[in-house]
């Protein structure tokens, strides 16, 4: 069986950004990736700014200030913010507000609870403040020509924020990902249908078309097709045509009714991958032809049982299909955490344990891993990365891989 890094390992390695690019509104672009960098045409801020409300001056104006003997200044002007400031005339203070431009000659703001404004128009000053005080200089963020965001960048709200600070109104980002998905199993129902003895609702299309999304890919869902070879394999023709990915739950295995992999072999080439996980050892990855063009789309086929389908989406797919889209990082961060339980004996695979942070904040494992039972994922955080033949202990510090980071 492979590790479950090397299996990661071939499927990255296979994967290569999706032609085509398009110009989205950045108002828009939440979740696309950056097709090339972001270059700031300006300085952030543009210029000098007050941090806080109170009164711009030249600290040297100030000199010798204190609680015994105030310094007492003319206000000569009053600048909020988004709106011009002249020059500060020597020996005067302007009034001045939080954002609002530091006029030229002033070199300090003192904040407002440490002056007193008189009755006679001017300002009294009980301290010398230091020159630089409370000012953010033209620049401190960013500086003009610098790249704040590199092509590959998944765009998130922030990213969106920092992006229209430097006044972009649009972006160039890769186009979405088309995936095409379909189901096999003639037990299989969708909800709101009759439920015969031997049949099951279909959780999968359900879980897996709402991860697809989350990744802001283009999906067609093909529905469920009969468990027959001819059935599949033109299903697998007709996805090829206008998709870059094909992915698949159940019937990759080898009985009489598992039609995927002839299907695939038939239309294209497909590896058959036994990974040294649990849950979701059997992974099936390859090609199909798209007619007569000489290109292919790539296919995933994921194990039927929900959990399994599931994390090896969250562990395979998603940084497939983050590569694909242009994503330069695809690793999710793991988090070293305490495990509140023992688990006496490890298993020979690689384990994917749902558990969640409890209010101590260490981990709870839920008490059945089968894969079959999908409540674990709701009920839990995320999944502790525990390797082979390893038993835990309480108190014992895990691999955590937060659903956040994930889905």
């Amino acid at each position: 069986m492979l590790a479950t890094a090397e299996a990661l390992g071939r499927l990255l390695d296979a994967a290569r950004q999706v032609d085509g690019r398009e110009r989205v509104g950045t108002l828009d672009a939440l979740n696309r990736v950056l097709a090339a960098d972001v270059t700031s045409p300006l300085d952030v801020p543009p210029m000098h700014t007050s941090s806080m409300d109170g009164y711009a001056v030249r600290a040297a104006d100030l000199a010798g200030a204190s609680e015994g003997a105030p310094v007492a200044l003319p206000v000569s002007q009053r600048i909020p913010a988004g709106h011009a400031a002249a020059a500060l005339a020597e020996g005067t203070a302007a009034r001045i507000f939080t954002g609002a431009t530091v006029p030229p000659g002033a070199d300090t703001v003192v904040m407002q609870e440490m002056a007193h404004a008189t009755d006679d128009g001017r300002v009294a000053f009980a301290q010398t403040p230091a020159a630089g005080e409370w000012i953010t200089r033209q620049g401190a963020d960013i500086r003009r020509d610098s790249v704040i965001l590199p092509a590959g960048t998944r765009l998130t709200p922030q990213a969106l924020g920092l992006a229209a600070s430097v006044g972009c109104a649009e972006l160039d980002v890769v186009r979405r990902v088309r995936v095409a998905i379909f189901f096999t199993g003639d037990e299989l129902r969708m909800p709101g249908e009759p439920l015969e003895p031997g049949a099951i609702y279909n959780s999968n299309r359900f879980t897996l078309r709402a991860l697809l999304a989350k990744l802001g890919c283009e999906v067609t869902d093909l529905g469920i097709v009969p468990d027959r070879l001819d059935a599949t394999r033109e299903t697998l023709r007709r996805a090829a045509t206008d998709h870059d990915l094909i992915l698949t739950c159940g019937g990759v295995s080898v009985g009489e009714e598992d039609h995927v992999k002839p299907a695939v072999e038939a239309e294209g080439r497909i590896s058959m991958w036994q990974i040294a996980m649990k849950p979701g050892k059997p992974l099936a990855f390859g090609a199909v032809r798209r007619g007569d063009e000489g290109s292919e789309a790539f296919f995933i086929g994921l194990p039927g049982n929900p959990v399994s389908s599931f994390c090896t989406f969250l562990l395979f797919v998603r940084p497939f299909l983050l590569r694909l889209a242009g994503v330069t990082n695809v690793t999710p961060r793991v988090h070293s955490m305490r495990a509140d339980f023992s688990q006496k004996k490890g298993d020979r695979r690689n384990e994917f344990l749902r558990a969640r942070v409890n209010e101590s904040g260490g981990l709870d494992l839920f008490g059945n891993q089968s894969s079959a039972v999908l409540t674990s994922t709701v009920w839990g955080d995320g999944l502790i990365d525990n390797p082979p033949n390893h038993a835990i202990s309480a108190g014992e510090i895990v691999r955590f891989i937060p659903f956040s980071e994930l889905i």
